[in-house]
């Protein structure tokens, strides 16, 4: 019966992710409670979701000694995945269906970005209708624009993918993407500096770890065109905010669309960047959420059934790979 394991931080977690019908016959237990309880020697997989335990290496060759994978819905698997790899666990995750929401929502962000959509509400009551058209009036729309992404890994290659119907020519930084997959994907390979000078829309989705902390500082802020738009629902890691509130200050033409403010999440009351008019924050809302859930569940059950068949995976990750991802 305890073959398979769905556990988590909270049972919700795994009844938004998987039904009933996929947990039928299955051990299901919190973080809590596995770890208050006796070792599971009969366990060879683990589902979980959003609030995976962060295991030692000790602790899964006590608790979970015949552990084979670990099959993760929801997105980024960083802060658990490496102790497990270390013990020969297999690691899958769902970041490919967690990507797909994000790809829509940055997309949406980009069409409306292009047409100034997002100063407007707020210029129209303030400052009237003809001068709120008159800031849409320096933005270009859709057809035949640029658009400058930060980063071509999973979110990056679908948001690719969903402008393709726009006939939008597409800037990526991105120093792990090979120039035959840029040359295959339609897009043009530059620097950080091309594109926060050239482009008037930049969409970040650098990979979330040490070397791109920091990265996004006022040197590359300074550089956006009078009525460019920053756009973040990745990781703000890579952003130095103090240095983007001072571009956004300096230039009130610019907008940035901040979808994450780690670490500080939630956003305090009195934090600097509430008080600037042309940064605009949602809490955090680019993912899966409530039916997109089952998507990510879906995706893992999948995946098991193909390892268990002796069929090729699609969604396994490396220790390689935890370099480079999200």
């Amino acid at each position: 019966m305890d073959r398979r394991l769905f556990l988590c931080e909270t049972r919700q977690n795994l009844l938004n992710a998987y039904t009933d019908e996929q947990r039928a016959g299955s051990l299901m237990l919190t973080n809590k409670e596995f770890l208050a309880g006796p070792p599971l020697p009969k366990t060879e997989a683990v589902f979980s979701s959003w609030g995976m335990p962060a295991l030692t290496e000790e602790q899964i060759a006590e608790k979970l000694p015949n552990l084979r994978y670990v099959f993760y819905a929801a997105g980024t698997v960083q802060a658990f995945a490496r102790p497990f790899l270390a013990k020969g666990v297999r690691v899958f995750s769902a970041w490919a269906a967690n990507a797909v929401p994000v790809a829509e929502f940055t997309l949406a962000e980009i069409l409306l970005a292009n047409k100034g959509f997002f100063q407007l509400d707020r210029r129209y009551r303030t400052e009237g209708f003809r001068n709120a058209a008159a800031y849409a009036d320096h933005f270009e729309g859709n057809y035949h624009n640029k658009v400058g992404l930060l980063g071509a890994g999973m979110v990056g290659k679908k948001v690719i993918e969903n402008l393709k119907p726009y006939d939008i020519a597409i800037d990526v930084f991105d120093p792990f993407l090979p120039d035959e997959t840029a040359e295959a994907l339609g897009v043009r390979k530059t620097s950080l500096e091309d594109i926060f000078e050239n482009c008037p829309i930049i969409s970040n989705h650098l990979a979330n770890n040490k070397e791109t902390v920091g990265m996004l500082d006022y040197r590359l802020f300074s550089l956006m065109s009078p009525y460019a738009v920053f756009i973040n629902t990745g990781r703000n890691a890579q952003v130095v905010v103090p240095d983007l509130i001072r571009a956004m200050k300096e230039e009130p033409g610019r907008t940035a669309l901040l979808d994450v403010t780690d670490p500080e999440e939630p956003l305090p009351a009195g934090h600097p960047l509430w008080s600037v008019p042309n940064v605009v924050i949602t809490p955090h809302r680019a993912g899966s959420q409530r039916k997109e859930i089952l998507r990510m569940g879906a995706y893992m059950m999948d995946e098991y059934r193909r390892v268990t068949e002796g069929r090729a995976p699609l969604y396994e990750v490396s220790m390689d790979m935890l370099r480079t991802m999200a």
